[in-house]
């Protein structure tokens, strides 16, 4: 299967799996929808017991619908005001709903609760360090678990509290005497180097900031702090007057994360001599930072809800920073509550380096609301706003893609071929690659094929180029043997995506190796067990080795399983009359019954930071 995945603007890699959410998680993440009848759409003024308050506002928590899981909650509660799980879930609620004062309400009345008190410490030490109670908020921020992520949070917290009271030299102290992870590194050196700024102290803050930027593994562990260290960094070289040191540390995060706009608008201010002001000047701001940092670093598939409190604590703390708005809008994408998207998008300042961004953001967001044509017309505006800004065509492509206007696609990408140039840097990949499939699309392989070729020249063992070049050789019968071997890399890189899997699998099944189909079409359903598409394909190959029993099985599973359109009509034949022996001489291509056109996800809005 033939896909690409999408991709936000400000995408965050993962720490490693040994950072625990613990209790914190499990208090933070609803339980998994009940398996009862289907729910009907119903107003708390409608319920009139507590079991029926409680389904409703627990179905609504799964669906991330906040304001209505509130709601209820409440509702709930006025039958038993005092049931414990409720006042939690209603916390949790409302801070995730991005209700921090109600929010905060309902922590003080649970700062007893053990099962929560991960929550309730961190709100409540915030609240108190917002309102400059520097010794309070430290005191209840202490910490002496043995969980590694806890002590990192509560200590660089604890540390910003000091540096609110004065005590900087004490705090920075504390912090460069943290034992932990190798990790815990990435974001010490940052908030080391923030603190020293807040603090006066120049050249403590530059050595600090310049540990941060030189550090190999903080554009893989945490992207989003990083690129706060490399602007902290260039605006503390031009407000000391050092401009081509201002720009030395700007391209050293353009070299990690290229075509970033932020960075791109800060270029220009210091380009024309102006001294753009530190993100990060005081203490609640700095704290603030704490949170983003660990949850942009966190940010990824199954941790939104632990990710979306700490951003949501952060943004009560310091409304005006850009970047969390930016995070808290690609959660709700994740979460597919578009709208709210939208809404967050729409708060960041105009005169905000990280407008654009969020321009292009909500472009992409608008698409996925129905709102196509919108969403065209806004992207549009961008690019001729800023002809040379490459990701404005490539959220553009993305909304064309997805359009199905695989024409309009290819012209864009050829305008933005146009713009790199000669010589494209290797994150130009993406551009080659959306190109490539454009032309596929349109059946126009002698127009593909070079464009997958520059991109894998430009970053050679990228998995969903391998997979879509590979797939489309095999697919015609062309070079099968390096298609293969393309494919096998690309699972090698990614032996969890079921799509790609599922490619190899396929693979398989057009050259005629079914017991080999069989094997990595039954992994690929695993990875991606409600897929239409692998569950049709499965079908296919249990019925070319003969266990035609499953399937049926999978094929029915098809028809009701979601993902890509499946040609259901021809599903239900095969269930019907299975399938016609296949001709041993056939081609790859005749061996294809059932096989629609290859799908193409929403293009990426900007190259993946780790590829």
């Amino acid at each position: 299967m033939r896909r690409n995945s999408s991709l936000l603007l400000l995408s965050s890699a993962a720490l490693a799996a040994v950072l625990a959410f613990g209790s914190l998680a499990s208090a933070a993440t609803p339980e998994a929808k009940p398996d009862t009848e289907e729910v009907t759409e119903f107003g708390p003024g409608d319920i009139n017991s507590f079991s029926g308050a409680f389904l409703a506002a627990r179905t609504a928590d799964v669906d991330h619908d906040y304001p209505t899981a509130i709601a209820l909650y409440r509702k709930a509660l006025s039958f038993d005001a005092a049931n414990l799980e409720i006042r939690e879930r209603l916390m949790i609620s409302l801070l995730l709903n991005g209700d921090f004062e109600d929010g905060l309400k309902e922590a003080e009345n649970l700062k007893g609760d053990g099962s929560v008190e991960r929550i309730t410490k961190i709100v409540r030490g915030l609240d108190a360090l917002r309102h400059k109670k520097f010794e309070t908020a430290k005191k209840i921020l202490a910490y002496k678990g043995p969980n590694d992520l806890d002590r990192l949070t509560h200590q660089l917290l604890g540390a910003w509290a000091d540096v609110g009271a004065g005590k900087a030299k004490q705090a920075m102290s504390t912090v460069s005497g943290l034992k932990g992870p190798a990790w815990y590194k990435v974001f010490t050196d940052y908030h080391l180097g923030a603190m020293a700024l807040v603090a006066g102290d120049t050249a403590a803050a530059r050595r600090h900031l310049n540990d941060a930027v030189t550090n190999k593994e903080a554009i893989a562990t945490a992207p989003d702090t990083f690129i706060r260290a490399v602007m902290a960094l260039a605006r503390l070289e031009a407000a000391a007057g050092n401009k081509q040191k201002a720009l030395d540390a700007i391209s050293v995060g353009d070299t990690a994360v290229a075509n970033y706009a932020p960075l791109k608008a800060l270029r220009q201010s210091i380009e024309k001599g102006e001294k753009p002001a530190q993100q990060v000047t005081t203490a609640a701001e700095g704290a603030a930072g704490v949170l983003f940092s660990i949850g942009g670093a966190l940010n990824r598939q199954g941790a939104e809800d632990m990710v979306s409190l700490y951003l949501q604590v952060s943004h009560a703390l310091d409304p005006n920073s850009p970047d969390t708005l930016i995070l808290l809008g690609g959660l709700a994408e994740k979460l597919e509550k578009p709208e709210r998207a939208i809404e967050l998008y729409s708060r960041v300042p105009a005169d905000s380096p990280m407008r654009r961004v969020s321009e292009l953001q909500l472009g992409l967001a608008l698409s996925t609301t129905g709102k196509v044509e919108e969403a065209k017309e806004h992207l549009k505006a961008l690019i001729a706003s800023d002809p040379s800004d490459l990701r404005s065509y490539i959220a553009y492509g993305s909304v064309l893609s997805e359009a199905k206007d695989f024409k309009a696609m290819a012209e864009n990408y050829d305008k933005a071929v146009e713009k790199i140039g000669p010589v494209p840097r290797p994150s130009d990949w993406t551009v080659f690659f959306q190109r490539g499939i454009a032309y596929e699309r349109l059946k126009q392989w002698d127009k593909a094929e070079p464009n997958f070729r520059r991109a894998l020249e430009l970053n050679p063992e990228q998995p969903q180029v391998l997979n879509y070049l590979g797939y489309s050789l095999v697919d015609m019968s062309k070079n099968l043997e390096e298609g293969l071997d393309m494919i096998k890399r690309a699972v090698d890189a990614r032996p969890d995506d079921g799509y790609i899997v599922d490619s190899l699998g396929w693979a398989y099944y057009r050259m005629g190796k079914f017991e080999e189909a069989v094997t990595e079409l039954e992994r690929a359903v695993q990875l991606r067990a409600s897929d239409a598409t692998i569950n049709d394909h499965l079908g296919d190959a249990y019925w070319q080795v003969g266990r035609k029993l499953e399937a049926v099985y999978q094929w029915n599973r098809a028809l009701i399983s979601e993902g890509e359109d499946i040609n259901r009509e021809q599903v239900k034949e095969k269930i019907e009359k299975g399938l016609a022996p296949l001709d041993p001489n056939a081609t790859t291509a005749d061996r294809s019954q059932t096989e629609p056109a290859p799908p193409v996800a929403p293009a990426p809005a900007a190259p993946d930071k780790k590829s």
